[in-house]
């Protein structure tokens, strides 16, 4: 009987090795990612969409709520801002910076750049994207308000940083740098933190400030988000003087007080009376008396310093949020998880703690996607040439191949950040061989030209083909002011410089305290012989806060009389340095290619034809907008006895110069526009300049 039962048993036990042999391979599990669009942001986040969303609408509420504290209805954002999320907070502090060591206490940090900025929170903590609001402000103040002082600038991100947000309110005002001064553990031990840091509201409740002109006066660098700590009386005072001002409505004055302080040179007192109508000392006491009126500052101080009391977390103004949950189109889709890993090595390469182990892991993803697809190693000889079929369009496959794209590129950046054209060119082209279609690549590739003639003071190679690139690049981005900028430096060098001057005014536009564009203007200036213009441009630089664009102007100056005089670039007289010969571009064939390979997938695509038309510049009279079926809106545009009707789809996006929003009561006003010519008198908008 044992023996009978015995052989079913072994029976199965022989069939298991060929069950398990003809069984198909277990299915990938899911990527846990999602990227996720809301209208201004990226969101790429393991955390699940219902999270992901909400951090999408929590950066829209916040940038809603800052474009409200400047009374202003449209914000730049001139650069792409893309924000990782992480669901735990391992992953995050090991890619966290080390400031002087140690990590950062925070759960976010922010990672700018030249080209995007990227944003970095730990989700396992409740609100994590308050601990970047401070540098958040930073970011919008510089792409949307002229020069300031350090004391403007520094005060409002304190006002901002304070700020709380949910789905029907937005809660700002109160004290930033306000902690507990007890600490709980996690069996609701409490301890006192040994020397605590002085909030804002207790460095204010001093008797002694400082004196208004000595705090207009003082010099405070932030052209960079490197800062240390905001526990001093200059950041108090300034936060103070901001939320006075703020509350008051005092911004208009503000902006007269900027003219006449950083433009006419006025001394600070001077400028303080004519703009705000008060003396400093006035200033000073009013500012005093507003500070001492808001006792939910007060309240909140004594909470935070009884033992067993929950934070006070009540701010000192609430208004209802502009934006809602069902007022914000925010988009999931899935992201494989070899291009989130790209994602966070690229991030990696740009903190300076973290540079090494980023470049490792992109060298990886570069060097061997069909390994990331296959799980098998180069060494694993009983299966090398298992590969992913050239036809595997599955979502993992796909992600393999983005990844390595990714990588390729994020490591051209590297390159092209330390000088290393070459290199950067190499993988450009690893990366283009991938992803023609990519817009990144047109950019970078760009960005090298001008930075490789730089370094060899030699001409642009492969100009034509730039411009090209960097025309596709602004269809795809039309804020991206760096793209502006170059465009302007190759029709500079093309000849162009009425074309070049609209294509630099846009990128000052978009980023008002960028120097290095200003400069690029003065080049532009001189270039077309507008001497004066020109001059005072470079005047107003070398007193500017960017010691390397002072030195250049300084430079300039000393140069611009002989080039007057000699008419030639550095004066025949100072021996100007001599520019190489232009030569033809390696990737002139590559760039060509690709670009025809990307209409194709286009058309493909959309099943209509790419627009190849060359963008054509007209400036004239504007007649009138004829707005009778929005939001398509036609502009009639008269010069020189030449009429032009031209057309946009959506006047709501169409990117404007000199304006923050579209106008259909506009008329009889000077314009510049681009556009795509249709017939002999017709054509389709690009871009509007209101003069």
């Amino acid at each position: 009987m044992a023996r009978t039962r015995l052989i079913p048993i072994l029976f199965l036990a022989a069939m298991l090795p060929s069950v398990f042999l003809s069984s198909p391979a277990p299915a990938a599990e899911p990527s846990p990612w999602l990227e996720i669009h809301s209208t201004h942001f990226t969101v790429i986040t393991d955390a699940g969409e219902k999270k992901g969303k909400e951090v999408a609408l929590r950066f829209e509420q916040m940038r809603a709520a800052f474009a409200g504290l400047l009374m202003k209805d449209r914000l730049n954002m001139p650069l792409p801002l893309t924000i990782l999320a992480w669901k735990n907070d391992k992953p995050f502090y090991q890619m966290a910076p080390l400031p002087q060591g140690q990590p950062i206490g925070v759960p976010g940090f922010f990672v700018p750049g030249e080209d995007q900025n990227f944003i970095v929170l730990n989700l396992f903590e409740e609100e994590s994207w308050r601990a970047v609001a401070h540098e958040f402000a930073h970011m919008l103040l510089n792409y949307n308000y002229p020069p300031a002082q350090g004391w403007f600038d520094e005060g409002l991100a304190e006002y901002f940083g304070s700020i709380r947000v949910d789905d029907k309110s937005v809660e700002i005002g109160g004290d930033p740098e306000l902690s507990q001064i007890f600490s709980q553990d996690l069996l609701q031990n409490q301890t006192r933190v040994r020397d605590p840091r002085k909030s804002l509201t207790e460095l204010l409740g001093a008797q002694v400030w400082l004196s208004m002109t000595d705090l207009f006066a003082m010099k405070h660098d932030t052209s960079t988000y490197a800062e240390g700590t905001h526990h001093t009386l200059f950041y108090a005072q300034s936060w103070m003087v901001m939320h006075y001002l703020l509350h008051e409505k005092k911004l208009p004055e503000t902006g007269t007080y900027f003219e006449l302080a950083l433009n006419q040179r006025v001394p600070v007192d001077d400028a303080m009376q004519r703009a705000y109508g008060m003396t400093p000392v006035q200033f000073e006491q009013a500012v005093k008396g507003y500070f001492h009126s808001l006792t939910p500052l007060f309240t909140a101080l004594d909470a935070s310093t009884q033992a067993g009391t929950p934070p006070d977390t009540r701010q000192v103004y609430q208004f209802p949020a502009t934006i809602g949950p069902e007022d914000s189109a925010i988009i999931a889709k899935p992201l494989a998880q070899a291009d989130a890993r790209a994602l966070a090595a690229e991030i990696k390469t740009r903190i300076p703690e973290r540079r090494e182990a980023g470049l490792q892991e992109l060298q990886a993803l570069a060097a061997a996607p069909e390994t990331i697809a296959t799980g098998k190693t180069a060494d694993d000889k009983s299966d090398k040439n298992d590969k992913p079929a050239k036809n595997d369009t599955s979502k993992r496959a796909a992600g393999v191949a983005d990844a390595a794209e990714i990588a390729h590129r994020a490591l051209a950046w590297d390159h092209l950040e330390h000088g290393e054209f070459d290199a950067a060119a190499e993988e450009l082209g690893n990366a283009a061989a991938l992803n023609p279609g990519d817009m990144w690549i047109r950019y970078y590739l760009s960005l090298i030209k001008f930075r490789s003639a730089q370094a060899k003071h030699a001409d642009i190679a492969g100009l034509a083909n730039m411009m090209q690139d960097l025309r596709a690049v602004l269809d795809w981005f039309p804020e991206f002011a760096d793209a502006y900028d170059l465009l302007a430096i190759a029709r500079t060098e093309g000849g162009g410089s009425t074309a070049a001057m609209q294509a630099e005014r846009a990128a000052m536009q978009l980023s008002p305290r960028n120097e290095p564009y200003v400069l690029h203007l003065a080049e532009i200036y001189i270039a077309g012989k507008q001497w004066d213009a020109a001059r005072a441009l470079l005047e107003r630089l070398k007193a500017g806060s960017d010691s390397q664009v002072a030195a250049l102007a300084r430079d300039r100056l000393e140069k611009i009389a002989s080039e007057q005089k000699y008419g030639i670039a550095g004066g025949a007289a100072t021996g100007g340095t001599k520019k190489l010969s232009p030569q033809s571009s390696p990737f002139d064939v590559l760039e060509q290619d690709a670009a025809k390979r990307a209409a194709d997938a286009q058309a493909a695509q959309t099943g209509n034809p790419a627009d190849t038309r060359p963008t054509k510049f007209f400036q004239g009279r504007l007649l009138n907008i004829d707005c009778s079926k929005p939001p398509l809106a036609v502009m009639t545009v008269i010069s020189g006895g030449v009429v032009l009707k031209l057309r946009t789809t959506d006047y709501k996006s169409l990117l404007l110069i000199g304006a923050n929003e579209f106008s259909c009561d506009w008329k009889d006003r000077t314009v510049s526009v681009n556009y795509k010519q249709g017939g002999l008198s017709d054509g389709d908008l690009v871009s509007v300049e209101m003069r």
